[in-house]
């Protein structure tokens, strides 16, 4: 049975316009990827998909609030729910199970659910069509562990990616080459402001992001700090 795309209904200029994707997957053992933020209109659309049956679990890829605020409002409405929010052994969802995969970088705890049999991969905010993924560098992001996440699932060979926001994507070696290739050509600009005098994050920011709009620039900032956090790691700054 194929997953069932909910959206949580919290549109923003960081959730996209429908707001964050949680997928169902109906079956035996009916499970959600990411709990939305308990809005009724999401809850409704779930029981609704669910046409009767319970919620077995949710499979939670990070913590950040807008994939997990929603978990109190689920349990109210399935008190037996349990959260799976940890590596271990592959759990059952639907019809199937998922693989779990951890993929730090975005937050220490991501997580990312493979359907091996279907080739789909489950991706939270590991990566996006439409928009790059932001390293929250003071909420434990790091930019390293994010490269090697990617390269982790590159070498999986999903058939596509079901992220928590924006449309699946069908060419997922494709994305993540483009991903790596952003995070080179930034890296780059980085080091070029510091070469030319930048000293502080405010500085590169400015050099590196000239037209980016006020809303954006504390992302900006912290994308910044995790670049400079990998290069100092390395050795290059």
């Amino acid at each position: 049975m194929p997953p069932i795309l909910i959206p949580a209904g919290n549109p923003s200029e960081w959730t996209g316009p429908t707001g964050n994707n949680t997928w169902l997957l109906n079956g035996r053992e009916p499970a959600l990827v990411d709990a939305g933020v308990g809005h009724a209109d999401h809850l409704a659309a779930l029981e609704t998909a669910l046409a009767g049956a319970a919620l077995v679990r949710v499979l939670v890829t990070h913590w950040h609030p807008d994939h997990v605020k929603g978990l109190p409002a689920l349990r109210d409405r399935w008190p037996a729910l349990v959260v799976v929010d940890a590596a271990g052994d592959p759990v059952p969802a639907g019809d199937g199970v998922l693989e779990v995969i951890p993929t730090p970088g975005h937050a220490p705890d991501h997580l990312c659910f493979y359907d091996r049999e279907a080739g789909d991969l489950y991706c939270g905010d590991l990566a996006r069509r439409g928009g790059t993924i932001v390293i929250p560098a003071r909420k434990g992001g790091d930019l390293r562990a994010y490269l090697a996440s990617l390269a982790l699932v590159r070498d999986l060979g999903p058939r596509r990616l079901l992220p928590g926001h924006g449309p699946i994507v069908d060419d997922p070696i494709a994305l993540i080459d483009e991903y790596v290739a952003h995070r080179q050509q930034r890296e780059q600009q980085i080091l070029g402001a510091i070469l030319s005098g930048a000293r502080t994050v405010e500085e590169i920011v400015r050099q590196v992001y000239p037209a980016l709009p006020a809303s954006l620039s504390d992302a900006a900032a912290d994308s910044v700090r995790a670049h400079l956090a990998k290069l100092r790691d390395e050795g290059r700054a």
